[in-house]
Formats: structure tokens, sequence, C-alpha cells
């Protein structure tokens, strides 16, 4: 058996988004059983399966050079304190 990953792309959108996973022994069975699985009441319009042996991951040292870096995640709170104390110093 081997297992695949089951990726939809909805009615009117661009992007393909990951499903789930399904268990099956080739490529016709796991398209049948990802139809009635994942796209029985029509939660998508296109499918894409990918057997898993197929992905290229990167663990968790790629990825860690990218996780420090707070400059990226800005919720606005810097620039409102700025405003704040432009105004105060101005009025």
């Amino acid at each position: 058996m081997r297992i695949y990953e089951v990726f939809l792309k909805r009615p009117g959108r661009d992007e393909f988004r990951h499903a789930g996973s399904i268990e099956a022994a080739d490529d016709e069975l796991a398209l049948v059983l990802a139809r009635e699985n994942y796209a029985r009441r029509a939660e998508g319009d296109r499918l894409w399966l990918v057997d898993r042996d197929n992905l290229v991951v990167g663990d968790g040292e790629f990825v860690a050079p990218n996780a420090d870096k707070p400059h990226r995640h800005n919720d606005g709170s810097r620039v409102a304190e700025r405003r704040q104390r432009l105004r105060e110093e101005n009025a």
C-alpha cells in the first residue's frame, strides 16, 4: 500500500489546498478513493494526488534560518505608537 497526499482546487479559486491523505494499492484506486472521500460533495473541481514517496521535505534545520525574523510579523503597533507620539508632540 502507498500513501498519497490529496489536493483540491475549489471552484473559482486559483490555488490547490491540501485536503488530506489516503492509502491505496495503486494510482487508479487512489484517484477513486480520493474522489469518494474528499470531492463527494463538490468540495473541489480539480484533484491532485501526490505519492508521499515523491515529496521533497525541508526539515527543521533547513527552515530554521527563517524563523528568527520578527520584523516580518509587523502588527502595526510600532507605527501606531510613533504616530501617537508625533500627535502628542505636535499638539
